[in-house]
């Protein structure tokens, strides 16, 4: 490369530049640098203020001459260039140089380019968080191709072949924080979708899901699918289990599939609506159908073990079932958590 750039710039001085702008975009990537190392070496190579910017996370990074962040622009862009990778637009490179554009400054910017979508596809975008909100809805559309949900992925950071977890959440805690905690030191992304939060995750410790927070988690298998049983755990979520994984419904799952008007007209459902207007007898229906036990629903709910069954003789009576009996109980089970989704 030495030798034929010696060759050519007896032809055009320019070449030579160019070549050796090559060489040394060449060097950089083969060191693995980073994307602010980047732009601290163009800024050394330019001998300006030199800026990346990525669009799937609004991160800006700018460098001047001397290594260090560059002060507050005191010049415009005195040129600018595109970062595509795979022919979409993800980011922009750009020069601060006071006066006219040197001769190899268009140079420099397309190879800076070139090795910023480099970095960008073999380690992905910093980890923040928060991610565009377009690009997720890409990954877990059901309209999206393979290359395309792909594509999103690459972009917002996660290894190609890597498996996806969706995790749809509803909580007033920011979702940077849940997502942080709930995946912590692997790639993680979260937007919103209307009043549902969204979280793409490459793993997913439930534990650490914070309190008041309600959360459905999909299978690690196609996102859209992963998204769509996300909801519909979401669906099933309560306070005594505010955190559901998707494959634990088992068949409970198929009481999502029921029509709403069908739910509505079942005479167990409509039961449950009725007693639902008193929030105590509602308590203590849930307190019972979730342990099975007369005692143990009495020291959930902090009360003397008599006081609970007698409620639940009359809350029985009132529902025309016999809680006592397992059949009964399973049907009021059902039909307090058909009630629960028609809520959602």
């Amino acid at each position: 490369m030495e030798a034929l750039a010696a060759r050519l710039s007896h032809l055009d001085p320019d070449v030579e530049g160019a070549i050796r702008v090559v060489m040394f975009y060449d060097t950089l990537m083969r060191r693995r640098v980073d994307l602010p190392a980047l732009a601290r070496a163009t800024a050394g190579l330019a001998e300006c203020a030199a800026g990346i910017r990525l669009h799937s996370t609004g991160r800006t990074i700018r460098m001047a001459p001397d290594g260090r962040e560059a002060a507050p622009a005191s010049v415009p862009a005195s040129i600018t260039m595109a970062v595509t990778l795979d022919d979409e637009e993800i980011g922009t490179v750009w020069l601060e140089r006071e006066g006219e554009a040197a001769a190899l400054d268009e140079a420099v910017l397309d190879r800076l380019a070139i090795a910023v979508a480099t970095v960008v596809e073999r380690y992905g975008p910093a980890r923040t968080t928060m991610a565009d909100p377009a690009l997720v809805e890409l990954v877990i559309s059901s309209a999206s191709d393979d290359a395309a949900r792909n594509r999103a992925l690459r972009l917002l950071g996660f290894p190609g072949d890597a498996p996806i977890r969706v995790i749809a959440v509803r909580s007033g805690l920011p979702l940077e924080k849940i997502g942080g905690l709930i995946c912590h030191g692997r790639p993680v992304k979260a937007a919103s979708l209307g009043d549902v939060g969204i979280i793409l995750a490459a793993a997913v410790d439930p534990a650490r899901f914070p309190e008041d927070v309600r959360a459905g988690i999909g299978d690690a298998e196609c996102p859209h699918r992963s998204w769509l049983d996300a909801t519909t755990a979401l669906r099933f979520t309560t306070a005594r289990r505010p955190v559901i994984h998707h494959r634990d419904l088992g068949a409970l799952a198929l009481l999502a599939r029921i029509p709403e008007e069908d739910t509505r007209a079942n005479a167990d459902v409509v039961a449950i609506t009725k007693l639902a207007a008193d929030p105590e007898d509602l308590r203590t229906l849930d307190a019972y159908c979730a342990t099975g036990s007369v005692r143990q629903a009495a020291d959930s709910l902090h009360l003397h073990h008599s006081s609970v069954a007698r409620r639940l003789t009359q809350i029985g009576k009132s529902l025309s079932v016999d809680l006592t009996d397992p059949l009964g109980l399973t049907r009021v089970r059902l039909a307090l958590t058909a009630w629960r989704l028609l809520r959602e």
